[in-house]
């Protein structure tokens, strides 16, 4: 018979969650170089693009001066002088150029102004008041600007740096733990049927389980296979969307496809998580971990012995 994973009571998912937000704020508080770093790359980007388009003057920006702020990787700093900012994508689109790569339209004076004329007609009069003037802007504007556009723009790579730091992490930190328990890392492969995939004491990443990607996909002793979702949430309506919508639906997936003799579905947690959303993911079969005390983990793969 095999073991069957924990189910946590109310009062311990509640011990542990407040154990993994208050770890959290400890990290969002923590002095970071991070920001600092941001910030400088972000206005030397702004500045080196100013230069090259004559501070935005109007009448100073041509297509040779185009082409060469995007040979010179300044295209995402061209995007954000929209308000908002606009995507790579989005502006693809509605240009309808064929791409964005500076080569292509170093080589295309069309499809470059093309670009630009979508930037130029989305562009943030507040931070760039001189544009609509068809003027030079003056000493105070410029220094706003710079300073308005840096800070944009460094606000967005911080968080998306954040986003993906923090799951990349807690992938890194549970693997790191299933080698010290002895598992060895094999490369991913699609995984149809139970006896594919890592076979005793391995592991894989990012591997497809049925038809749904699974962060981490252990081999545990008595054959079974252990999906293990990590989730890393900021907020406790954030965690909805990680661990109810995404997180427990693929669990309902696997079980339904390969049923709950052959697989366990898990996560293991980092985050801010309401407790009744831990509830609700306990009850449609999602075992639960967290990376605070990944012991609790390594002693629910020991008893699959």
């Amino acid at each position: 018979m095999t073991n069957a994973p924990p189910q946590w009571t109310e009062e311990e998912l509640a011990e542990d969650s407040s154990i993994a937000a208050a770890q959290f704020r400890s990290e969002r508080l923590a002095v970071s170089d991070s920001w600092d770093n941001h910030y400088h790359q972000a206005r030397g980007k702004f500045e080196l693009l100013f230069d090259k388009l004559g501070n935005l003057d109007p009448s100073a920006i041509t297509d040779a001066n185009l082409a060469d702020a995007y040979h010179l990787g300044l295209g995402e700093a061209l995007r954000y002088l929209a308000g908002p900012p606009i995507s790579d994508d989005d502006l693809r689109v509605i240009a309808d150029v064929d791409s964005l790569a500076p080569g292509v339209l170093r080589k295309d004076p069309d499809a470059l102004r093309k670009v630009f004329d979508v930037i130029s007609r989305v562009i943030d009069p507040h931070r760039f008041p001189w544009i609509k003037g068809n003027r030079t802007p003056n000493d105070q504007e410029r220094e706003a600007a710079l300073l308005a556009s840096a800070v944009l723009l460094a606000a967005q790579r911080i968080a998306t740096e954040r986003r993906n730091e923090g799951k990349d992490n807690q992938e890194t930190k549970v693997k790191d733990y299933l080698r010290r328990l002895g598992f060895v890392e094999v490369p991913p492969v699609a995984i149809n049927t139970i006896v594919k995939g890592p076979q005793a004491m391995q592991f894989c990443a990012e591997c497809l389980l049925g038809e749904r990607k699974a962060d981490v996909v252990v081999r545990l002793h008595d054959t079974r296979l252990m999906a293990i979702e990590c989730k890393v949430s900021n907020s406790a309506t954030n965690s909805v969307k990680r661990l109810n919508n995404d997180a427990a639906v693929k669990a309902e997936y696997w079980i339904k496809q390969f049923g709950i003799a052959q697989v366990v579905p898990s996560a293991v947690l980092a985050g801010v998580f309401k407790v009744l959303n831990l509830e609700q993911a306990q009850e449609r079969g999602l075992s639960l971990f967290w990376s605070h005390d990944l012991e609790k983990l390594g002693t629910f793969i020991d008893s699959t012995r």
